[in-house]
């Protein structure tokens, strides 16, 4: 798995090195017959003094090449890593939020559909259900604040209760 992975990485390279290389020896070998060289600039591997540095430049390509792509790869998996971790974050934050609100959404949609509903009733039927005139003033009124207030505003209103609770728990807690 490894070998395959550097072979991918680093296929050009080292296909650019090779054709190089294959090319430099063989102009010196070029050289030495015509020369007739003495044994001095060859090693006992066969290879020459000169392609030492060759070697060592293909080294530190490798090396060069190595530390671009492990930055690069290291780039990737972090902002791979913050990019989860938002998405994680931003999830939690909604379950908790919305098991904070669903049961108080649901009260409020009960109210207005109850008060809708009252209030929707004849004159004589609510007469039965609330006897007497003060309760019926007061159904009233409830249907009117109810109704009055925009889903939007009922909204605000929550989420305004919801900070004024924490900042007492937090002042309680200290």
């Amino acid at each position: 798995m490894e070998g395959s992975l550097a072979d991918e990485l680093y296929s050009e390279t080292l296909r650019l090195s090779n054709v190089n290389l294959g090319q430099t020896s063989t102009v010196n070998s070029k050289q030495c017959d015509s020369n007739d060289c003495d044994g001095d600039w060859w090693h006992e591997d066969g290879s020459s003094w000169a392609d030492s540095n060759e070697e060592l430049d293909k080294a530190s390509d490798l090396d060069r090449e190595w530390q671009k792509r492990r930055n690069q790869f290291h780039t990737i998996g972090y902002r791979d890593g913050l990019t989860a971790g938002k998405e994680a974050s931003a999830q939690e934050g909604f379950i908790i939020g919305f098991k904070e609100s669903v049961h108080v959404g649901y009260n409020w949609g009960l109210v207005r559909g109850v008060t809708s509903a009252l209030s929707c009733l004849p004159d004589e039927l609510k007469e039965m259900l609330l006897e007497t005139q003060e309760k019926r003033n007061k159904l009233r009124g409830l249907y009117e604040s109810v109704h009055s207030l925009s889903t939007a505003d009922a909204l605000k209103l929550f989420h305004d209760d919801i900070l004024m609770n924490k900042s007492v728990e937090q002042s309680e807690e200290c």
